[in-house]
Order: structure tokens, then C-alpha cells, then sequence
């Protein structure tokens, strides 16, 4: 069973005067238990239309999206899932304790487990000696970090993180590299959206590239080692071309057998 399946995912904006805006179109990829996907794309390809849909915040105009076989909006698939948005918007007057404390709450967690569990997911994301200040005189990154610590609070099975590694710094990044591949190693799937080629292509099992709501490619970056320069000239080439250089490779390769 797939830990995210979508199919034939259709997703529209109303515009005033003209036609709707499709930003998903015909939409279809999966993304098996236990592997990191990343999920790259320009501004405006349809990432977090996509992501909102998968969970469940944006209606699809057809198509379907599920989570361990389930449809997106059973409470037992929401169950499974730590988010993160592209915007996590958290009150400044709460601590970053606070915050997690009201999340853990909120996804029903007793209070002993969620006080072991705060504790462990600020040292985790190295903000143990900022859990008691207001979230209001945090840096974007370390609320990026409050984040990540909310996102894995219920110790999900499926991890949909939307611009993941927005507002982190070199150390920061070299840290959410090593939870993710951790999770990963824990038996975790993850799927996260970014614009940090370099980040999906240290970290990722495999890429997939949407490109005006439609998936243009699909390639493990295992694949990709020794065949194009790096996954950035790759995404380059494919979103100036429309064609996957290594899938007119391999054709060539195929006639010449």
C-alpha cells in the first residue's frame, strides 16, 4: 500500500471575468512507505495547491488523493500525518513549549507524553534553551524549527512538509537533513516541497517535478548520478524544454539495441 497515492487530480481557481485558473491538471504520482520524495517546481507550478489538497484543506474539482489507502479527509488518515505549510503561523505571545504543548493537546496526546515529547523535540531541533522565550522574539528560522517539532509531535507515519527548509541557514539545514533521514530510517515517509535543489538532491530517494500543474518527470536521483552535471541543471533543462534529457537518452539508447 502507498503512503500517498494521487489520481487524475484536478484543481481550479475561480478568476472574475475569465476562465478558472487550473493550477493542478490531471494529476497523478504515488509515493511508496518509507522513502523521501521531494516534490520541485517554479513558482506557481502547483506544489502547495497539490499539498493542500492531499490535505484536505482545498477541494479538488476531480480526481481523488489518499493516504494509506484511505481517503484524505478520514480522520484516520489525518491521524497518520505531521504538516508543515508553507506559512506555519504561530501565536507571538506563546513559547515554543507552549505552542507544541497546545498542539500535543489538540492531537489528543496525554499530558505525560507530551511533556516528554516537547521536551525531546526542542533538543532535537536545538532549541531546548529557547523553550520558554515568546515566539515573538524568534527568527524565522527558529520558528521554522517549531515547526519540524510540531510537525513530528503525534510521531506520524507519513510526513508532508510544504518548503521545508525555508528561513534555516547552513545549520540548519545540515540538521533537517539528518531528521529526515532519520525518520526515513524509523520506518517514516516523507514528502516535502522545496526550492533548495541541492537539499532534495543530498536527501531525496527520488524527485518529482510538476511544472503548470502537470508531472513532467519522475526520477530516483540515483538515476541521475554520472548522467546530467547535478539535479539543478536537470530541472533546468526539463523546465526550459519540457522534455526529461535523460528520457531522450534513453530512447536513443533503446534504438541503437
Amino acid at each position: 500500500m502507498d503512503a500517498i497515492r494521487i489520481e487524475k487530480l484536478v484543481v481550479t481557481y475561480p478568476r472574475p471575468g475569465t476562465s478558472p485558473l487550473r493550477a493542478v491538471d490531471n494529476l497523478s504520482f504515488d509515493v511508496a512507505q518509507g522513502e523521501i520524495v521531494g516534490f520541485l517546481g517554479v513558482n506557481g507550478a502547483g506544489k502547495t495547491s497539490t499539498i493542500k489538497a492531499l490535505m484536505g484543506f482545498q477541494p479538488a474539482n476531480s480526481g481523488s488523493a489518499s493516504i494509506f489507502g484511505e481517503p484524505v479527509d478520514a480522520a484516520t488518515s489525518r491521524g497518520q500525518v505531521g504538516f508543515l505549510p508553507e506559512t506555519a503561523l504561530y501565536s507571538p505571545f506563546l513559547t515554543p513549549a507552549e505552542t507544541l504543548w497546545m498542539h500535543g493537546e489538540l492531537h489528543g496526546l496525554d499530558r505525560t507524553t507530551i511533556r516528554e515529547r516537547v521536551q525531546d523535540l526542542l533538543q532535537t531541533v536545538g532549541l531546548a534553551d529557547k523553550a520558554r522565550v515568546q515566539n515573538r522574539t524568534l527568527s524565522k528560522g527558529m520558528l521554522q524549527r517549531v515547526g519540524i517539532a510540531q510537525a513530528l509531535l503525534a510521531r506520524p507515519r507519513l510526513l508532508v512538509l510544504d518548503e521545508v527548509s525555508s528561513g534555516l541557514d547552513p545549520l540548519g539545514r545540515r540538521d533537517l537533513r539528518n531528521l529526515l533521514r532519520a525518520q526515513r530510517d524509523d520506518g517514516v515517509t516523507v514528502f516535502f516541497s522545496s526550492h533548495q535543489l541541492t537539499e532534495a538532491e543530498t536527501i531525496c530517494d527520488r524527485i518529482l517535478v510538476i511544472h503548470q500543474g502537470r508531472l513532467v518527470a519522475g526520477r530516483r536521483i540515483e538515476e541521475l548520478r554520472g548522467r546530467v552535471p547535478s539535479l539543478e541543471s536537470f530541472f533546468v533543462t526539463l523546465i526550459e524544454t519540457g522534455v526529461d534529457p535523460l528520457a531522450v537518452v534513453d530512447r536513443q539508447v533503446q534504438a541503437l539495441v
